[in-house]
């Protein structure tokens, strides 16, 4: 009886050292890759830049004075205001400038600033919607709630923690400010943006991190007109940062791109130009 239950033993742990050798070797084969690894791949890809170039001359907020910049050191003599050896210059301008970053407290007194936003939130999965035919026909044409369920009828639900960015392919219209703000014989604007049921979904429902756009504003030129930039202080009130003036969204797929949304870090910044791209899959 004794001999029995030793035998029993035995076996059971030999199968036990049998299973968790099995189960040791199947973790191993299906280990996470590597960052270095990962990156072998990256490298391979296609990178798509979303930011404009930026000068004294691009389109912008009506209210914003333009950039100045001043060389100060210049290779030769008698060019630098401050010397020469080398070049450098001195740039004036507002943060919201170019391809640029609004955080919180661009609208929301209190809100965070950019020398607080979270570095792991410009990395993130890219989601493009696409609406450039609806803004061809109308121009004042807002992203609707029904746009999105669209868009998530043929890619599944938008991924929680993403950036969306907003296709009108208004950005075709740089550099010409005219044309960009479009704005009528009354002085109206007309220029799309998003529309507040679907960005409340997207925030909300979907729990996106953030999100861009081409135009000027996220608001529309009808609403901006008036001074109304409800969809704008929405998003800054939940806390969310927005990337604006964005380009070459037809460029990139509708899902399964990811998005690299990078800025300086000036402290109680109010905004920032930034260096937007997405990589391919």
């Amino acid at each position: 009886m004794l001999y029995g239950k030793c035998k029993i033993a035995r076996l059971l742990l030999v199968v036990s050292s049998v299973l968790l050798c099995t189960a040791f070797f199947t973790c191993a084969a299906f280990a996470a890759p590597s960052l270095m690894e990962m990156y072998s791949i990256i490298k391979t890809k296609e990178f798509v830049d979303l930011t404009h170039a930026f000068d004294s001359n691009i389109p912008h907020w009506p209210g914003f004075p333009k950039e100045k910049r001043e060389t100060i050191y210049w290779y030769d003599k008698g060019v630098g205001t401050l010397g020469e050896g080398f070049f450098a210059q001195m740039f004036s301008h507002v943060g919201q400038w170019g391809t640029h970053a609004d955080p919180p407290a661009h609208f929301i007194k209190g809100g965070r600033t950019l020398d607080e936003i979270c570095v792991r939130d410009m990395l993130l999965p890219l989601v493009v919607i696409d609406i450039s035919k609806k803004v061809a026909a109308n121009h004042d044409y807002v992203l609707t709630l029904e746009d999105v369920k669209e868009w998530e009828s043929r890619n599944g639900p938008v991924p929680e923690g993403a950036f969306v960015a907003l296709r009108t392919d208004w950005s075709k219209r740089w550099p010409s400010h005219a044309a960009m703000q479009n704005v009528d014989e009354n002085g109206v604007a007309h220029y799309p943006g998003w529309g507040m049921e679907a960005l409340k979904y997207l925030y909300e429902e979907r729990k996106i991190t953030s999100s861009g756009h081409e135009t000027t504003d996220a608001d529309p030129g009808l609403s901006t007109t008036k001074g109304d930039y409800s969809c704008q202080i929405y998003l800054h009130s939940i806390d969310k940062h927005q990337i604006e003036l964005l380009t070459n969204l037809d460029k990139v797929p509708e899902i399964g791109a990811l998005i690299v949304a990078t800025f300086p870090k000036p402290v109680f910044g109010s905004g920032f130009p930034a260096r937007a791209f997405a990589i391919l899959p």
